[in-house]
């Protein structure tokens, strides 16, 4: 009896284990932004979406986000020059999509776009709850911070900015991702 409550113990332990690990995370991308479709009905905001793709330490992926963003600049230190403007990210949800057909799901918690007239490009930084997902990210949980810059492509007929190009990384520490998976990702 005695060594069946010790096996049962290795391995309840061993399984915790294998998930309960956090992983560091870097991953780079590039891609395009523009005003969404999808309203989020957030009062005096506008709505944006982003369509990236890219690789790193959970291997390559597609991320779509959409978000709302305030229509009216806000306080900021971070964004402070006379030719800035501070737009915060209130609501928000993202979905990278990997190789493995696995979905990670991703919240925004925080963070903003600095957008700098004179060098007419912006700066953004968001932070993402994970949320969960699909497939080797079923348990997953963490956070991840997105960084990135973004440069005007196309105007409008009154010469505002309406299609961007972005690059950038996404940093942060994901748990709940099996050990084998980590391993099958390495292979490919």
């Amino acid at each position: 009896m005695k060594h069946i409550a010790t096996m049962t113990l290795m391995l309840n332990l061993g399984v915790a284990s294998v998930y309960a690990h956090d992983k560091p995370v870097t991953m780079t991308f590039s891609g395009t932004a523009a005003a969404s479709t999808v309203n989020l009905q957030q009062p005096n905001t506008n709505n944006s979406e982003e369509d990236l793709a890219g690789t790193g330490t959970l291997g390559a992926f597609t991320f779509r986000n959409i978000s709302a963003q305030t229509a009216s600049p806000q306080p900021s230190s971070a964004c402070s020059g006379p030719t800035q403007i501070y737009l915060l990210r209130v609501a928000g949800a993202g979905v990278f999509r990997f190789q493995d057909g696995s979905l990670l799901k991703v919240n925004i918690v925080g963070g903003g776009d600095c957008i700098d007239f004179a060098a007419l490009e912006a700066h953004c930084t968001l932070t993402f709850q994970i949320m969960g997902g699909t497939g080797r990210f079923k348990n997953a949980s963490g956070t991840l911070t997105f960084n990135e810059t973004g440069v005007p492509v196309l105007a409008d007929a009154l010469n505002n900015p309406v299609y961007f190009s972005e690059t950038g990384e996404f940093t942060g520490t994901i748990s709940g991702v099996s050990r084998e998976e980590d391993r099958e990702d390495k292979q490919q």
